[in-house]
């Protein structure tokens, strides 16, 4: 088991959990950290306060104030961005 704790992993580890030899949970310390992170967000949101990509456009388009009900989406939309490439896939 990998315990994902914010210390850094090795090519190796990485390479186990890839080929699904090896299974990564997030150790409690971090859920915390993310949680507590989580609580920072939603208070910028609830005051209002614009935050560069929390309740804006990204790039070009960072003078954009995104509405709090497409901020779910704004979010989904740039997980998407980051998990598309371009050309074909890296030989194993």
């Amino acid at each position: 088991m990998l315990l994902l704790d914010g210390q850094p992993i090795t090519l190796e580890q990485l390479e186990l959990v890839a080929s699904g030899s090896l299974d990564v949970d997030l150790a409690p310390s971090a859920k915390q950290r993310v949680q507590q992170a989580r609580k920072v967000v939603d208070q910028i949101v609830a005051e209002g306060k614009t935050v560069y990509g929390v309740n804006t456009g990204f790039g070009k388009l960072s003078d954009v104030h995104v509405a709090p009900e497409d901020l779910k989406q704004l979010q989904l939309n740039l997980v998407r961005s980051h998990a598309c490439g371009v050309g074909n896939p890296l030989s194993p």
